[in-house]
């Protein structure tokens, strides 16, 4: 009995143990977590951080970034961040705009990967940034395809420049056949200086400036000078307008005298200073020939302002001469990546030498002698 009693009580011992054992909770497997941020220093720097932690050494980080704009191929670039492997990691890279810079409210999209000692691997979610210019108080007003953005000046003077833009909108269509394709947001500054502020390599005369590819406009325009602001508005939005309508992915352009040209057309009616210096231009045998002006106009101030009033007369000469359509037709095949003459020969029947011929004449002026 006693013998029986003890083997009794020793199997209940084992039971138990078993029990104990079986019930003891098991190591966690090993798990990576991400947690990223980022912060924008307009206009230098964009600085993405990222903290890795794991129960093994995270030995793989690496950044993945896509700047959203417009491009017939998708362009996802990679950085890696300067990190030593351990089990907890908070790291960052940064983007210094020195080498490629952004303008104001342009978005990017970034994700992380990343790797640790066990084998996990962890991919962060897409998440868009916006490289805003958080030094001023913006506020803004949209009507169809513009938002106006401002932080100088009250609501009657960003009415005013919104006016200027749908009207611009209105006439490109009228003439020309564009049409807004998507939205544009333009960032209006107080100043010139202070939009030049928002640059890291403006020209000293820069004050206003269309990053097409973007949906960006940005213009520095005084309320004590809206006149300006209300040329400048309509010019800098037909150059968004009209890079849309003619985007290629032949990397083809326009020539110079038309994208100008259009652009100052769309200002509205020809200033008394443009059509003064294409008459006096025409009298004294000065004009730049329409080939010379599918070039970089010249640095030197008094040809350029005749390089932008030349090309705004042409550019009125062909609509006024041969409609809207032919137009609207001459930027459709600029979007084929039509070379310059065999667009205009396409269109119109003649070269850059022909419209150059034309046009002098129905201004009046003498058909250069070839040398």
């Amino acid at each position: 009995m006693i013998v029986r009693g003890a083997i009794r009580w020793l199997a209940m011992v084992l039971a138990a143990l078993v029990v104990v054992v079986s019930c003891r909770p098991l190591p966690p497997a090993a798990t990576l977590e991400l947690s990223a941020s980022t912060q924008v220093a307009f206009p230098a720097s964009m600085t993405f951080k990222i903290l890795a932690r794991s129960d093994a050494d995270v030995v793989k980080l690496r950044l993945h970034y896509k700047v959203l704009r417009q491009n017939f191929a998708e362009v996802v670039s990679e950085a890696w961040p300067e990190f030593s492997p351990s089990r907890s990691i908070d790291t960052q890279w940064m983007w210094d705009m020195r080498r490629a810079g952004l303008p104001p409210g342009a978005r990017v999209q970034y994700w992380w990967t990343a790797e640790d000692a066990a084998g996990k691997r962890l991919e962060t979610n897409p998440t868009e940034v916006a490289f805003d210019d958080g030094r001023y108080r913006w506020q803004s007003i949209t009507v169809g395809a513009v938002t106006l953005l401002w932080y100088l000046g009250d609501r009657a003077f960003a009415d005013t420049l919104m006016n200027a833009s749908q009207q611009a909108l209105q006439r490109l269509e009228r003439d020309t056949g564009a049409v807004p394709q998507r939205q544009v947001r333009i960032y209006i500054y107080g100043s010139a200086q202070e939009l030049q502020g928002a640059l890291l390599f403006p020209q000293e005369w820069t004050g206003g400036v269309s990053f097409g590819e973007f949906d960006v406009i940005a213009i520095g325009v005084a309320p004590s000078n809206l006149g300006f602001g209300l040329r400048a508005v309509p010019h800098e939005l037909s150059h968004w307008i009209i890079g849309q309508m003619t985007f290629n992915n032949y990397g083809a352009g326009m020539p110079v005298w038309l994208d100008e040209g259009l652009a100052t057309y769309g200002e509205g009616p020809a200033t008394a200073g443009y059509d003064a210096m294409v008459e006096n231009a025409a009298r004294t045998g000065i004009l730049i020939s329409v080939k010379s002006l599918s070039s970089p106009f010249s640095a030197l101030p008094d040809q350029a302002l005749l390089s932008y009033a030349e090309s705004r007369s042409i550019v009125a000469y062909l609509i006024q001469t041969y409609g809207r359509d032919k137009m609207d037709h001459l930027l459709d095949v600029f979007r084929e990546g039509s070379g310059f003459d065999d667009a205009l020969k396409s269109v119109y029947g003649f070269d850059q030498v022909g419209l150059d011929v034309l046009w002098r004449v129905s201004i009046g002026a003498g058909v250069p002698v070839p040398r």
